[in-house]
């Protein structure tokens, strides 16, 4: 910004703030008053209190206006939390722009819509579980004690308590609905969404076929909106091996549920099951450079890629550094030091499960946001994200990363020419 610019916005509030007004000292500059004198331009005055410059300066002949210097913000929401003790930014490269998500301005506009945070859309979290609650030998994560969640189920043991005994499962629900702005630990993209915990995974991280397949009817019945799928079959199961799961996603899709999944961490030029399936919005990852990760699956059907963490993939792609030193992982408070009791930021946290939930978030809050519309369609949402993705390698979409970066401050900006195309559509 100007100093024309700064000063222009200085004299506008100069104009309306009342003689007496007070100084808040917490929204200005310490030590600094604007004045304007009678023919002569505005100018910043360093003064050791503002209050009392400004009571003389007021009384002064000659004085067209003076103000307190105040200090603007971006137009962007940036919680307090601390992360390791500089800041969740300092963690979180995966929420900023330009190679994450740039949460700050969708946390805005979710808060101008009046949603923050993906207020009142449930997401199923079908994984190892989530630290959710205190019970027994679990303990709830301290920063999803603010994080709103609904009954689950575990179908792995059968019973109504889905605890996370992994650490995997948590660290995706801490993505999506982590606690923000609470001064603990991270922050999660859509805070505000109410979570569905289901155990569909053992403490190996291993589930089977008929098991998930289940738990999405389950999940689908008690009006979940969105699945997100950090799971991964080898790239050689074929559909003939999964009907049922094939058969729930289509009956997913059929009610209007949204399946998110993970293309899958072999490397492979094949996107795995469940994310091959086409009822299901297909994710790959990238780095902190903007590149393809290099374990990630790509291929035809891959619809976006989010961050996941991890080395860069190709030579070609001018993101890409693959001999340089891989970028960080993916981040969020869960267990550590293999206890179900401790909690900490693991580093080890890198994968396409790491880059759903990134996804699954966007869309909570393109959802609560009703920026497509009150009740948009699976095909509508995807058509939203794939059109304000922030496209990567060759231009337009492509087998390495589908149709770009999700980019979640264009995907809730009511303003952008894809969500006003979007809603003319349903006129």
């Amino acid at each position: 910004m100007t100093r024309r610019l700064i000063l222009s916005l200085f004299a506008a509030f100069a104009v309306a703030l009342p003689l007496a007004a007070p100084v808040n000292a917490a929204e200005i500059v310490p030590g600094e008053v604007v004045v304007k004198r009678e023919g002569a331009p505005a100018t910043v005055k360093r003064v050791e209190s503002v209050e009392k410059a400004l009571r003389a300066l007021r009384r002064s002949d000659g004085v067209e206006y003076a103000a307190p210097n105040p200090v603007a913000r971006a137009a962007a929401f940036v919680p307090n939390d601390p992360g390791r003790g500089r800041g969740w930014q300092a963690v979180q490269w995966n929420f900023l722009a330009p190679n994450g998500v740039n949460a700050p301005v969708a946390w805005q506009h979710a808060i101008d819509a009046g949603a923050p945070g993906g207020r009142g859309v449930t997401v199923a979290v079908l994984d190892t579980g989530a630290a959710y609650a205190d019970r027994g030998r679990f303990r709830q994560s301290p920063d999803l004690g603010l994080t709103r969640f609904v009954q689950g189920h575990d179908f792995v043991d059968d019973d109504p308590y889905p605890n996370d005994e992994n650490g995997h499962g948590t660290h995706v629900t801490s993505t999506i609905a982590e606690s923000t702005n609470n001064r603990v630990g991270l922050t999660g993209l859509a805070y505000g969404a109410t979570i569905m915990p289901v155990r569909v995974l053992d403490a190996n991280g291993e589930g089977d076929a008929a098991t998930i397949a289940e738990a999405i009817r389950w999940a689908v019945r008690r009006d979940a909106r969105l699945i997100n799928l950090s799971i991964e079959f080898d790239t050689d199961v074929s559909a003939r091996e999964i009907p049922s799961l094939l058969e729930a996603l289509a009956f997913a899709r059929r009610r209007g549920v949204l399946v998110v999944g993970a293309s899958g961490n072999a490397g492979d030029t094949i996107v795995a099951f469940p994310a091959r399936s086409s009822n299901v919005l297909a994710v790959g990852a990238t780095t902190e450079h903007g590149c393809l990760s290099e374990y990630s699956n790509l291929g035809r059907g891959l619809d976006l890629v989010a961050p996941g963490g991890g080395g860069d993939a190709l030579e070609d792609d001018a993101n890409c550094q693959p001999d340089a030193t891989p970028g960080r992982s993916i981040v969020q408070l869960t267990f550590e030091g293999g206890s179900l009791r401790r909690f900490g930021l693991p580093t080890s946290y890198e994968g396409t499960s790491m880059a759903v939930p990134h996804v699954t978030a966007t869309l909570a809050l393109v959802l609560a946001t009703r920026v497509v519309g009150p009740d948009p369609t699976p095909e509508r949402l995807i058509a939203h994200l794939k059109a304000t993705a922030r496209d990567l390698g060759a231009p337009g979409t492509d087998t390495t990363y589908g149709a770009g970066l999700i980019d979640a401050a264009a995907a809730t900006d009511r303003r952008s020419p894809a969500a006003l195309r979007l809603r003319s559509r349903r006129r």
